[in-house]
């Protein structure tokens, strides 16, 4: 038999809670705590006892830990659409857009400190809502984190009509129970305008997000509101769908309308890019011809030609903040709901 990481058996042996609390140089029960979720510990102790764990192999008994904790050590994310992915399994726009990979970007640096594991549901159907919550009333998971894309999605009411722990990132779009993580995007788009007219530009127009999502409207509110605040009783907009090939198409449309726009508001970065394209298909210099700003300040503004000016919205910081609260309710379900509401800053680079 041969010992590892000061005289740890392996081999025919697995590694025991009692190996692990030996390696990390605590005790039993401050490990089982760890192992077990529970919260109240040093956060340092939390990586003394992960990295003990990791040294030596050490694999907890979910089972017999479930029995005990009545949890099982995982939260769920859960993007909500209005559409059936069963030809798409993995949801492609979910690998593709920026937005997601920050999101789980922001969830695991809490979860993974905390040993909390991140699973990952898409429902787009009725049938599929409807297992789900099935499932999470039977122990599939602690708590959600919500994405909810369509407007009148049922899943945020069905959530808290079960009684189920549940954060949405983005505020509901229907008065719902359930604490939630958002940006004043309303404010974000004041700062486009206000720097796009402050820069001199004469015929603004936007690209707006679709007009029945929240994040959208409060945007496209947000950007007329600070528009009319200078003067600009009208802005010629046209709707995308947050996706580069529709902000290719409204920049398209605007410029058949409008071609003497100096300037353009777009309600996200992938759109953006799109606008971007159109805009040197059309002979348009940015940003010397036309002005442009976009939202999120994700890599697609950093991989624009030009590099994008944009809205910051710090998406890794909300979504941690949104585990947060999931953990905290799921260790004291008591806890009243509430909203944490991040400020947006613009970020000026070469497209304006």
């Amino acid at each position: 038999m041969t010992a590892v990481g000061g005289g740890v058996p392996v081999g025919d042996k697995l590694p025991t809670l009692e190996d692990v609390a030996r390696i990390a140089g605590v005790s039993r029960a401050t490990v089982s705590r760890v192992i077990n979720g529970i919260r109240n510990v040093d956060p340092q102790l939390h990586e003394v006892v992960w990295n003990a764990v990791g040294a030596i192999g050490y694999v907890p008994n979910r089972a017999a830990r479930s029995l005990v904790t009545r949890r099982t050590g995982t939260i769920m994310l859960v993007v909500s659409d209005s559409e059936s992915h069963d030809d798409d399994p993995f949801m492609g726009r979910f690998f593709a857009d920026p937005f997601f990979g920050r999101v789980v970007g922001g969830l695991m640096s809490v979860c993974r400190p905390a040993g909390v594991q991140l699973a990952l549901q898409i429902v787009g159907l009725d049938e599929a809502r409807t297992r789900l919550v099935a499932g999470l009333r039977h122990g599939q998971a602690d708590g959600v984190i919500l994405l909810s894309l369509p407007p009148q999605d049922a899943l945020p009411r069905m959530l808290t009509d079960a009684g189920l722990a549940a954060v949405m990132i983005g505020r509901p779009a229907q008065p719902v129970p359930i604490s939630y993580v958002d940006l004043a995007n309303d404010a974000g788009a004041a700062l486009a305008a206000d720097h796009l007219v402050a820069r001199g530009c004469q015929l603004i127009a936007m690209i707006s997000g679709p007009v029945d999502v929240p994040a959208s409207h409060d945007r496209t509110t947000g950007f007329r509101q600070a528009m009319a605040r200078h003067g600009h009783a009208y802005v010629p907009t046209l709707p995308g769908n947050f996706t580069h090939d529709s902000g290719e198409a409204a920049m398209r449309g605007l410029l058949a309308t409008h071609p003497d726009i100096d300037g353009v508001f777009v309600a996200n970065d992938l759109m953006a890019q799109g606008a971007l394209l159109a805009l040197s298909d059309a002979g348009r210099r940015v940003p010397d011809d036309v002005a442009v700003v976009g939202f999120d300040d994700s890599s697609a503004a950093l991989t624009a030609r030009p590099a994008l000016t944009t809205i910051r919205h710090p998406l890794e910081d909300m979504a941690a903040e949104g585990a947060r609260l999931l953990l905290s309710r799921i260790d004291d379900p008591t806890k009243r709901v509430t909203s944490v509401i991040y400020e947006p800053t613009l970020i000026r680079r070469h497209s304006t």
